[in-house]
């Protein structure tokens, strides 16, 4: 039984692929044709995926499409009534889903009576929480899933029970926590789709000052309800456009907050202009006053179904500093969030609701890694780097076993280099977790400013994260529950954060990722190596790439070692060196040196 998962025409398309019962396969369609957030329809991740089941798409038994534009029909048309252009939009989408096995079949050149799979319209919220519990360890699990808009839903809950999902509420347009936070984030003068990640970290440099002014443009209304003011925002009155060429472009979304919002608070940050502490204190204000949403949701959600386990979904979930909250504010034990937790995980729920809600399959799957992506062989690597050493003297080339591999890419690292680790199955989501990352030395205060100047060009209030071996995080972090997707923020214990000062936000927390020995067995034996080494087994550890999707391919891998001042590149068992590697700047050095006093 082959279900095929496609989120289409939105940014972030996917695909997934499931046969009987099991994921073979993820990925988003940006990995492959190189535009973040890619939109459209994703063929270069369909093709990947059917090949990883070795079927052709005629040969597909159910393709699952995480939107029905006929959910919630009656409330579209009373807002259609109001506002025409909202009316044409909701069209335009409508006629794009339905020419949807048209298009698949002119992107594999195939008539479309030749697809004979049965299409099912998943929608959207309950693909997200499909997404969240179906792949999740738990048996029962409270879920929750929150993000911009779909399907005319913002926010929906339920309780999952098996291979059963019980629906329990959810919030409609024009209320969304999404919208909330992407209009704040635009006020704040950052526009880029997918910017709101920045003004999260941006919030631990600030105080929550305006926060009673943020009560009345988010705020709780009863149980398990939330509201916005709508007076603040424009997506109501104007619509909530997003705009994108096909697949070769990276969306676009349209101002979010009006003109009310610049009264009460001043006027928006222009991109260009200087960040002062105002715009600081807004940030940690938002933050704090979703926070307050959330923890409402979380303990009503909770004492409604009696669990003591949650499932995250949608792109609220990707706000680790509140998750990082759950088990102090709520009686949450046990909280999973999947590695793509936003809308690329459509695909994957949108397939796992058809396999147990529409076909009644019984469960026996948990995504206990994120490695579903692309895969390139060894000898794939071994030409990349072959023909990579024709076109460049300047680097040396060593070819080692694992354990060889291991020790000296830890010597690496502990000598301060900054270093390209390139190994399996390209990673499901937005998150670098040992596979396709960057790798330095966490304990050089310097080395934050070092990655940003050399490599990765980044606002310096973003942090990087930590990578820690499981075992070991109650030594180093004041929480000990399982953080394998980097997903959650916990604080570093006092008396670490000098110990691993460059991963360590400015709040002493981090966005950690706990490494399990069977979830990722050579990250794992690499980190251990740098401990036993250094007596610190932690990595630093952030995406590998530069303005750019996540490198995939080994090409991409040498592309981005040789135009950035990246030292290493450690790919398969080849090991790569600069000859003339960037040494650490004295001056940097003794600066970090200076901040960790």
């Amino acid at each position: 039984m082959i279900i095929l998962g496609i989120n289409a025409y939105h940014a972030n398309s996917s695909a997934a692929i499931v046969a009987d019962g099991k994921l073979l396969a993820a990925v988003e369609e940006e990995r492959l044709n190189r535009v973040k957030y890619a939109a459209g329809l994703p063929a270069r991740a369909i093709r990947y995926c059917l090949d990883q089941a070795g079927v052709k798409l005629s040969e597909v038994d159910h393709i699952a499409i995480p939107r029905n534009p006929w959910a919630r029909m009656g409330t579209k048309l009373r807002f259609a009534m109001r506002m025409p252009k909202f009316a044409l939009d909701r069209a335009r989408v409508m006629k794009r889903f339905a020419g949807i096995q048209e298009d698949l079949a002119t992107s594999f050149e195939i008539v479309p009576d030749a697809i004979r799979a049965k299409f099912h319209r998943i929608e959207h919220h309950a693909a997200h929480l499909g997404s969240a519990f179906y792949v999740s360890p738990f048996e029962r699990a409270a879920v929750l899933s929150a993000d911009g808009l779909g399907d005319f839903a913002s926010s929906m809950w339920a309780l999952g029970e098996g291979p059963k999902m019980r629906h329990l509420g959810e919030v409609t347009f024009p209320h969304s926590l999404g919208m909330y936070y992407t209009a704040l984030t635009q006020y704040i003068g950052f526009w880029k789709f997918g910017d709101e990640f920045k003004v999260m970290g941006l919030a631990a440099y600030g105080q929550p000052e305006f926060l009673d002014e943020f009560r009345r443009i988010v705020y709780a209304d009863g149980p398990l309800s939330f509201r916005l003011g709508l007076e603040y925002f424009s997506h109501q009155t104007q619509g909530a456009d997003m705009t994108w060429r096909d697949t070769d472009q990276t969306p676009v979304l349209g101002r979010l907050f009006s003109n009310y919002l610049e009264q009460r608070l001043g006027p928006a940050r222009k991109a260009d202009e200087p960040l002062e502490q105002r715009h600081r204190n807004l940030a940690a204000s938002m933050q704090a006053a979703l926070e307050e949403v959330l923890t409402a949701h979380w303990i009503e959600l909770a004492r409604k179904t009696g669990e003591k386990s949650l499932c995250l979904a949608g792109g609220v979930a990707f706000n680790c500093v509140a998750n990082g909250k759950i088990f102090d504010n709520s009686p949450f034990e046990r909280v999973y969030v999947q590695p793509a937790a936003g809308d690329a995980g459509l695909s994957v729920g949108a397939a796992f609701a058809v396999n147990h809600q529409i076909l009644g399959r019984p469960r026996e799957f948990v995504m206990d890694h994120a490695g579903w992506g692309p895969q390139s062989s060894a000898q794939d690597i071994r030409r990349a780097v072959e023909k990579f050493q024709g076109a460049s003297d300047e680097i040396q080339i060593e070819q080692f076993d694992e354990d060889a591999l291991v020790q000296a890419t830890a010597r690496h690292i502990s000598e301060g280099k900054v270093l390209g680790w390139f190994q399996g199955r390209a990673e499901w989501g937005p998150r670098a977790l040992g596979q396709r990352s960057i790798l330095a030395d966490p304990r050089r205060p310097e080395m934050k400013e070092i990655l940003n100047r050399r490599i990765k060009h980044r606002e310096i209030f973003r942090p990087f994260a930590p990578s820690i071996l499981e075992e070991v995080t109650g030594e180093f972090f004041e929480k000990t529950q399982p953080s394998p997707f980097m997903t959650f923020a916990y604080s570093v214990r006092p008396e670490k954060r000098g110990v691993i000062p460059a991963p360590t936000h400015v709040d002493g927390t981090a966005r950690l990722q706990t490494v399990s020995r069977t979830a990722n067995p050579l990250y794992w034996k690499l980190i251990r190596a740098f401990g036993d080494l250094t007596g610190v087994p932690v990595v630093l550890n952030t995406s590998f790439n530069d303005n750019e999707p996540i490198v995939c391919r080994p090409e991409e891998a040498l592309d981005c070692f040789r135009r950035t001042q990246m030292d290493v590149l450690v790919m398969g068992n080849f090991i790569l060196e600069k000859k003339t590697a960037a040494a650490i700047d004295p001056e940097l050095a003794a600066r970090g040196a200076n901040r960790a006093g």
